[in-house]
């Protein structure tokens, strides 16, 4: 034992726990993973749901085709347009020469044969004037002699005393007449045809300048 006397420092509690400025050493602090497991587990849980339940309700996802594709798709597309077209186009312009040909009738394009105004009603009973609208001496006289040994009767022949004529013209009086106009045509090679009734015969035959 010592001497020295007895103080407060002496003095030892019965009890073990620390007082003063001791601390208790607190464990450290770990961070709390469940709410980052919770929300992991929701967003598995959504992406199942996803996966496995809309394709049942109809819902298909909407994939875009690669550009390569994309671009082959549509050259295929165009290219049986711009066929179609393309063959559209021959066939239009074959139809167009091929209506015009068959709408364009062969009397139109051709000199009235023998054979079509046989057809007709042609009535050579009818007298045909002749005149000679030309400086030739005499013309008058040898068509009306082709046109007597045809068969035709023969009218007035005589130089034309009316207006001066650029062509051969054969002029009948009506449509009645036309038959016989278009036998004196082929007969005497004069295609120009006019309705007139200005003369005295049914059909009247002009000779003008450069006729044969």
């Amino acid at each position: 034992m010592t001497n020295f006397a007895r103080d407060e420092f002496d003095r030892v509690p019965e009890v073990s726990s620390r007082q003063g400025v001791h601390r208790a050493v607190s464990a450290p602090s770990r961070p709390k993973l469940w709410p980052i497991l919770s929300v992991g587990i929701g967003a598995l849980a959504v992406g199942l749901v996803a996966f496995f339940l809309l394709p049942q309700l109809g819902f298909q996802p909407a994939i875009a085709p690669p550009p390569a594709a994309a671009a082959a798709t549509s050259t295929a597309s165009a290219s049986p347009t711009a066929a179609s077209s393309a063959s559209a186009t021959p066939s239009a312009s074959e139809s167009a020469p091929a209506s015009a040909s068959e709408s364009a009738s062969p009397s139109a394009l051709e000199p009235a044969t023998s054979e079509t105004v046989a057809r007709a009603a042609v009535d050579k009973s009818q007298p045909v004037a002749i005149f000679n609208g030309t400086l030739t001496s005499g013309l008058a006289g040898r068509v009306g002699a082709t046109v007597q040994s045809d068969g035709w009767v023969l009218g007035e022949v005589a130089n034309w005393q009316g207006a001066p004529q650029q062509q051969s013209v054969i002029f009948y009086s009506d449509a009645a007449h036309r038959a016989n106009a278009e036998a004196l045509s082929a007969l005497l090679n004069i295609p120009t045809l006019v309705e007139s009734a200005d003369f005295p015969t049914p059909v009247a035959v002009v000779l003008g300048p450069g006729y044969q």
